[in-house]
């Protein structure tokens, strides 16, 4: 063999013959490879769209807020007039959504009015309705709330591909996310499992809890889960609800606690419930106390860290227990004849704080109940709504304008008129500064 000779005797007795070299390929050699090379790009191009349109960043909008803002301080005297200063469509809230920190409060909050609409929740200034931020979405919301000084929205979505099975196979308000109420900036976000028409109900310190007729849901500012009490969607661990064939009509919470009234097959009557918003085992609820009531079509209406008060009709009383279910108070009460006729919308009973007293909206008047005994005090008839602390007065809602109320004795010292331009269904009315606010139905108006 001569040198430089690149088949052996070797490779030939073993049956292997070599392959003779070939020539190094560069670029396109043959007419279909540039057809391949476009093929495998259009499918790649057509892909990145469709895997980045698929997540939540992709599908979100931000314009954070740029500055800082003012503090407003509170209202010093009631005004004789109001007039209309700006209005905005708002009707993932249920309430005037608010923001407002004590005056000597530091920190990175600002005086901020909260609207929501479509997939798009807005900071707004509170005296010119000018959006300071926004934050949105391509899903729809189902609602907006203010908790531990920051926005909380929660978004609406499908099924996806859950079995029919599943309680979620037809979609729910699935996905929450925190924002800072000065400037909308992201902060946490959460899947969650909530029903599509819930509230979100803000204990006033450390735990928020969505509403449902089968499952509240309670987190704490970091969105991590700390309760679920109901049918739980796919569920792991078995067995750790007390009940799950019951229906939720009304739910309030108290600082660490929630009480929910339950209609449960089997029951005689309508159940109280109070629960620990954070008890030790997220999946499993511990109940401070749950017993049958006098009764059904009952109403929770008012909570305080020690008592929760329920009304029951026929006849219309309220009965006041202790959370851990001592019955402590037993007091009739006149109500309107529909007023405890169905369940309140969201199962939120209408309930604002005043000073000393719980402003519970029955449907057609205002009762105000001591806030350390949950006592009748005073009633104010004729109202749209439950009232607002204001300048150290109660501004309630009626036809034609804004009734002045004395908290100490629920006296009528004046009526601020208010224009409403034909509306004539319910308002939630807020304060901040000294703008008033008023939901009338799906849109927001502020008043100077």
């Amino acid at each position: 063999m001569t040198p430089g000779n690149t088949t052996g005797a070797e490779d030939v007795l073993d049956g292997h013959v070599p392959a003779l070299p070939t020539r190094q390929r560069r670029g396109f050699t043959r007419r279909r490879d540039p057809v391949i090379a476009l093929a495998i790009f259009l499918v790649v191009a057509a892909a990145i769209p469709l895997t980045w349109g698929s997540t939540a960043f992709a599908r979100t909008e931000s314009h954070p807020g740029a500055g800082s803002y003012p503090v407003l301080p509170p209202a010093t005297d009631v005004p004789a007039t109001l007039r209309e200063v700006w209005r905005a469509p708002s009707p993932a809230t249920w309430h005037p959504i608010t923001v407002a920190p004590l005056p000597d409060e530091g920190g990175d909050v600002a005086s901020t009015v909260l609207t929501g609409a479509g997939g798009e929740v807005d900071g707004r200034d509170p005296e010119t309705g000018a959006v300071r931020w926004s934050y949105r979405r391509d899903l729809p919301l189902c609602g907006v709330s203010a908790a531990w000084k920051r926005a909380v929205a929660v978004y609406r979505t499908d099924g996806d591909l859950l079995p029919s099975s599943d309680p979620r196979s037809g979609g729910g308000c699935s996905e929450m996310t925190s924002l800072k109420s000065t400037s909308g900036e992201r902060e946490d976000t959460r899947d969650l499992d909530a029903e599509v028409d819930t509230h979100l109900l803000y204990d006033g310190v450390d735990y928020l809890t969505t509403t449902g007729q089968k499952l509240l849901l309670t987190y704490r500012s970091d969105l991590v889960l700390t309760n679920q009490f109901g049918t739980v969607p796919a569920i792991v661990n078995p067995d750790k609800q007390p009940r799950t064939d019951c229906t939720y009509h009304s739910v309030l919470t108290s600082p660490g606690k929630i009480g929910v009234i339950e209609r449960c097959q089997g029951d005689t009557a309508d159940r109280l419930t109070v629960l620990r918003a954070a008890p030790a085992d997220s999946d499993k609820p511990e109940e401070l106390t749950s017993q049958l009531l006098d009764g059904g079509s009952a109403r929770i209406v008012a909570m305080n860290d020690a008592m929760v008060a329920v009304v029951l009709p026929n006849p219309d009383t309220i009965v006041v227990y202790t959370t851990d279910g001592q019955r402590v108070g037993n007091y009739p009460v006149t109500l309107g004849a529909s007023d405890l006729a169905g369940d309140p919308v969201g199962g939120n009973t209408l309930v604002s704080p005043a000073t000393g007293t719980y402003l519970w909206f029955t449907g057609s008047r205002v009762v105000a109940l001591g806030a350390a005994d949950l006592c009748p005090q005073w009633t104010v008839e004729g109202a749209l709504g439950p009232g607002v602390v204001y300048a150290g007065r109660v501004l309630v809602p009626v036809a034609g304008g804004l009734a002045v109320i004395d908290q100490a004795d629920g006296s009528r010292t004046g009526t601020i008129p208010v224009d409403r331009g034909g509306y004539t269904g319910p308002v939630t009315v807020g304060a901040i500064g000294s703008v008033v606010l008023e939901q009338r139905g799906e849109t927001l108006v502020a008043l100077r």
